[in-house]
């Protein structure tokens, strides 16, 4: 009777690590490390504003070709075929940051870079999500997704690290050989997909599709929360080293995001199981207002840090609680249910970082930047108040119906 479980709660384990591993690799370091990157790139390999904010969006125009690549794609043996390309894409385009200074053949790296972070955060979500439902687990990501904190806080040890006695360049090679680290398990324990059973998919929480108006409000929500999550996984390091007592710090500055974030998506599936998900994604959607304001209220460092860090604690907790609502509802394809979804959060991601640098070139700061991205996310909080009033119209309406 207990050996059944002996055998799966391991595989259980090592399915969940390499998910993980995908994300660190993918999203923390063949994304997220040029966040803390970029300061030392502006002052030793001489990027703009406008280039900075250039390559930001083009990383972000590549996650969302990726994005698109996915909800493109019904096949899951295609999609798991994808992910291991993206596995092997993120390894070789952060190790070939160091090998140009070219802003051309940077865009195209970046580019191919957030490409391949569809692979940890999209394609892995599914497979962890698809795999869970598969041997009757409980379908929650929250666990999975404590990898875009530790991912974080990988990138900024690494680079805090390196930066004391490497030039940037060989900065970007050593952050290549260390995803080679996390490459091993993402790729050798994540099983390949199976086919949820029509009985598994009804064993799901919520198998129901969402009415169109209701995925559309969700959709704008996201939209907005990409904005937010894009000004402040751009340049949350480039603002904060800029205060006296952070300066050359903005590598562990990174960690303590990333150390914030980690442990947060624990805390926000506690908050929705005590009010729901849509009020715990607009108490979250809040919080990360007032973390991008926090620059532009005050100069007092230790203040903008606990910013950093409920920055770090907010949007894992919104990619987290949006991304597992979405795959509940479509448990026999999730990954190409979140990809869809996704795409807003892409957009999102490519004009924010646009924003932000031609706003920061005409006025020598990011404030007007974050004014706009705070306004932004308001309209993000009113969009899920819509979706709250939709839901009790709908079951209003299902009660008068019966």
């Amino acid at each position: 009777m207990h050996a059944p479980l002996a055998i799966k709660q391991p595989a259980r384990w090592r399915v969940i690590v390499a998910g993980i591993c995908a994300l660190i690799l993918t999203v923390g370091l063949a994304r997220f490390a040029y966040t803390p990157m970029l300061p030392i790139m502006r002052e030793q390999a001489g990027l703009t504003h406008w280039a900075a904010g250039w390559l930001a969006t083009v990383n972000y125009a590549g996650y969302m070709a990726g994005t698109l690549l996915a909800a493109s794609i019904n096949d899951l043996g295609r999609k798991y075929l994808i992910y291991r390309c993206g596995l092997l894409i993120a390894v070789v385009s952060t190790a070939a940051m160091g090998w140009t200074d070219s802003v051309p053949v940077w865009s195209v790296l970046r580019f191919v870079a957030g490409f391949s972070s569809t692979a940890g955060l999209l394609l892995a979500s599914g497979l962890v999500l698809n795999w869970l439902i598969r041997q009757g687990h409980r379908p929650q990501l929250g666990l999975h997704f404590v990898g875009l904190g530790l991912g974080i806080a990988v990138s900024g040890v690494a680079v805090a690290a390196l930066v004391q006695g490497l030039p940037w360049d060989r900065q970007w090679l050593g952050l290549g050989l260390l995803g080679i680290a996390f490459f091993g398990p993402a790729w050798l324990w994540m099983p390949p997909p199976v086919t949820v059973q029509p009985a598994a998919a009804q064993a799901a929480p919520t198998s129901t599709t969402p009415p169109r108006r209701w995925m559309w409000l969700l959709i704008a929500a996201y939209f907005c929360a990409g904005f937010g999550f894009a000004m402040g996984a751009t340049y949350t390091v480039a603002i904060l080293v800029k205060l006296p007592l952070l300066a050359d710090k903005g590598g562990w500055v990174w960690v303590i995001v990333g150390l914030a974030a980690a442990p947060s998506c624990f805390l926000w599936d506690r908050v929705a199981d005590a009010v729901g998900q849509i009020r715990a994604l607009m108490a979250a959607f809040g919080l990360q207002m007032v973390s991008v304001l926090m620059p532009i209220a005050t100069d007092h460092a230790w203040l903008n840090v606990g910013g950093a860090m409920l920055f770090g604690a907010t949007f894992v907790g919104i990619v987290s609680l949006t991304l597992t609502l979405i795959g509940r509802c479509f448990p026999a394809n999730p990954a190409k249910a979140m990809a869809r979804m996704t795409l807003s959060y892409g957009v999102a991601q490519i004009i924010a970082p646009a924003m932000a640098g031609y706003i920061a070139t005409a006025s020598g700061s990011y404030h007007g930047a974050l004014v706009v991205t705070a306004l932004v996310l308001g309209c993000g909080v009113v969009a899920l108040q819509a979706l709250i009033h939709e839901e009790k119209r709908a079951a209003h309406q299902a009660v008068g119906a019966r």
